[in-house]
């Protein structure tokens, strides 16, 4: 799954234009590496979203199109 679509889908970021954006901007790093919108998302990838003065860091714990609202947070675990 694309990087921007999962930060959406898991809830990390509300909109996909806007994972998209941040992107764009350097602010998402995939294991330790800067990385782009279309990057391929798996099982076990460390994602760090850098939001103005804090990060974020979450492990992918599942990869899935489509989740319920609820069941979002089970996407991942934050480290």
């Amino acid at each position: 799954m694309r990087l921007d679509k999962y930060l959406k889908v898991s809830r990390l970021i509300k909109r996909r234009s806007v994972a998209n954006d941040a992107c764009d901007a350097g602010r998402v790093m995939l294991n330790d590496k800067v990385a782009k919108a279309g990057t391929e998302v798996k099982v076990g990838d460390v994602i760090t979203i850098n939001f103005g003065n804090k990060d974020v860091k979450a492990e992918v714990l599942s990869v899935q199109e489509t989740v319920r609202k609820e069941e979002a947070k089970e996407m991942f675990k934050l480290l």
